[in-house]
């Protein structure tokens, strides 16, 4: 009969896309044993299901639940940026977001819950409804001002969701980011991009505020040896310019 943890080992070596045989290789071990963890005929330690859990990417929060289904306790915390040991954390985010104005940045959640932003962010935000707490990815969807202000939205909203099924799957599915994927689809207006010759090197959001344009590029940081789950899912998105034109305006704005 096979156990909970076999369940949820094979549901995740099958999220992977990994055979038993392509596991046991990665992970070092028999395929025998993996087909016995997976039917309930063996057991596994406690440094057995981190190590596969490891080898197949599983989320943290999954981890801990493996490890009660194997009869273990839990390995991962999930503390607040309030709790002391985070503030070295605390410290690092707000160095990295103060030192990137005037070019915006947010630190974000797993949902793309905006935990934290920089003044160049809140300029940029704030005037449309955005701000700490809110979801960047659900305003797309709920503010009208924001969809306005996107000047490209059908090819910010098509690489946007192919971003949220990505990060769904990682989770090996997510109610949340699955729900804004399919609800995006929505405000493009059906509208389909059409690809053909050789595509841009990346694609930037542009915004049009009153008078001013701009246009940027985002890229994302994360914590690499995060333990904690929220820390691990906590992301820092960063945004440059993507022209002079972009540049000159934002140091403009930021007294530069």
């Amino acid at each position: 009969m096979q156990s909970q943890f076999g369940s949820s080992l094979k549901h995740w070596r099958n999220q992977r896309r990994m055979s038993q045989l392509d596991l046991a290789l990665t992970a070092d071990v028999s395929a025998r044993h993996i087909s016995f963890l997976e039917t309930g005929r063996s057991r596994p330690s406690r440094s057995m299901v981190l190590h596969l859990c490891e080898q197949l990417d599983v989320p943290r929060a999954v981890r801990n639940t493996m490890l009660n289904q194997a009869g273990l306790a839990p390995a991962y915390q999930s503390r607040t940026l309030a709790n002391d040991e985070m503030e070295p954390i605390r410290s690092a985010i707000g160095w990295m977001l103060e030192r990137h104005n005037p070019y915006p940045a947010i630190a974000i959640d797993r949902h793309w819950t905006i935990v934290d932003l920089n003044e160049a962010a809140n300029r940029l935000l704030g005037g449309m409804g955005l701000g700490e707490g809110m979801s960047a990815v659900q305003a797309l969807i709920d503010t009208p001002a924001l969809q306005a202000a996107i000047t490209n939205l059908p090819e910010v909203v098509e690489h946007l969701r192919h971003r949220l099924r990505t990060e769904s799957a990682h989770y090996g599915g997510d109610d949340v980011l699955d729900a804004i994927e399919r609800d995006l689809q929505a405000i493009a207006g059906g509208e389909l991009l059409q690809l053909g010759g050789i595509l841009p090197a990346f694609v930037p959001t542009r915004y049009r505020i009153g008078e001013t344009e701009l246009s940027l590029l985002s890229t994302f940081a994360q914590f690499g040896t995060a333990e904690d789950i929220a820390l691990g899912e906590l992301r820092i998105e960063m945004m440059f310019p993507a022209d002079e034109a972009t540049r000159q305006t934002l140091l403009a704005l930021g007294g530069g």
